[in-house]
C-alpha cells in the first residue's frame, strides 16, 4: 500500500459562539517530521484560521499517537549547505511565528514525541496539553547543529538552568518532568486528552472574543518591552477594548448573575 502523502488537515468546528480550528499535521510515516512542503502547508492552514473573525481558538495536533512533531526532516537537513541552511531555518522560524502571531489562543495537543522543531512549534503555542506518554527534547546538538530560532523562548518559559540542561545535553524528558519544569501546562492520560482540550475551549468561549485577542497581542508585546512601556501598551489595549460593547455587555451579565 502506498504511503499517505504528508498533509495538513484543517477542520472548523462551528459552535454557537464561534468556531474552533482543529489543525492536524499528518506525516505519520516519519513521526510527523517537518519538511519544507509541510511547513508551508502548516503556515497556510494557520493563516486561513487567523483570517476568520469567528474563530476563537486553534488546536494543533500531530496525527496518530506516536508523535506531535518528531522534529525537522533530517534527510532535508543533511543535504543543506550554508546558503540553503539559512533558507530552511528561516522557513521553520516563520512556521513557528505564524502560531505566535495568530490572533487567537493556540493550543498544542501533544501526544508522543515533541522533539527539536516539534518542541519549538509547541512552545510557540499559547498552551500545551500533553498525554503522560509524551516525550520532549531538543537533541539537535547530537546531530551536529545548535538549537536555534524559537528555542530562544525556552529560558523565559522554564528558566535558564533547565533550558541549558535541555539544550546542551540533548536528552529527552518525560511528560511529568516537562510539567514540573513548566514546559507544559497540563498532563493527562491519553483517553483524557480531548476532554481536557475541551475544558480549555469552554474556558476560552467564556471570555470575550475581542478581549482574548487583545490579551494575546499584549502578551506578545510584553516580551520585548521594558516595564514602563509594557504598562503603557496595556493602557492602550484597555482603551481599545471599549471600541465595541463587549465590556459593557459582559460586565452587565456578570452584575445580573450576582443579583440573582
Amino acid at each position: 500500500m502506498a504511503a499517505t502523502e504528508p498533509r495538513v488537515d484543517v477542520r472548523f468546528d462551528d459552535r454557537e459562539q464561534g468556531s474552533v480550528a482543529f489543525v492536524t499535521l499528518d506525516n505519520q510515516a516519519k513521526l510527523n517530521t517537518l519538511n519544507r512542503a509541510l511547513m508551508r502547508k502548516l503556515m497556510l492552514a494557520v493563516e486561513t484560521a487567523s483570517c476568520r473573525d469567528d474563530v476563537r481558538a486553534v488546536v494543533l495536533s500531530g496525527a496518530g499517537d506516536k508523535a506531535f512533531i518528531g522534529g525537522a526532516d533530517i534527510s532535508e537537513m543533511a543535504a543543506l549547505n550554508q546558503e540553503s541552511a539559512r533558507e530552511f531555518i528561516t522557513l521553520l522560524h516563520q512556521t513557528c511565528d505564524c502560531l505566535r502571531i495568530c490572533p487567537v489562543p493556540v493550543i498544542a495537543r501533544v501526544d508522543g514525541y515533541a522533539l527539536g522543531a516539534g518542541l519549538e512549534v509547541a512552545v510557540s503555542c499559547d498552551l500545551r496539553v500533553a498525554t503522560d506518554r509524551a516525550r520532549f527534547g531538543m537533541p539537535e546538538t547530537r546531530v551536529g547543529i545548535p538549537s536555534v530560532i524559537e528555542a530562544a523562548l525556552l529560558p523565559q518559559l522554564i528558566g535558564s538552568g533547565r533550558a541549558r540542561e535541555l539544550l546542551l545535553l540533548g536528552e529527552i524528558i518525560d511528560a511529568q518532568t516537562a510539567r514540573e519544569w513548566r514546559l507544559v501546562e497540563r498532563v493527562v492520560p491519553p483517553n483524557e486528552l480531548d476532554p481536557e482540550i475541551e475544558k480549555i475551549l469552554r474556558a476560552i468561549f467564556a471570555i470575550g472574543p475581542k478581549a482574548a485577542r487583545l490579551q494575546k497581542s499584549l502578551m506578545r508585546q510584553w516580551e520585548n518591552l521594558a516595564i514602563e512601556q509594557a504598562v503603557a501598551a496595556g493602557i492602550d489595549a484597555f482603551v481599545r477594548a471599549y471600541e465595541t460593547d463587549e465590556p459593557r455587555r459582559l460586565m452587565s451579565d456578570f452584575l445580573n448573575r450576582k443579583r440573582t
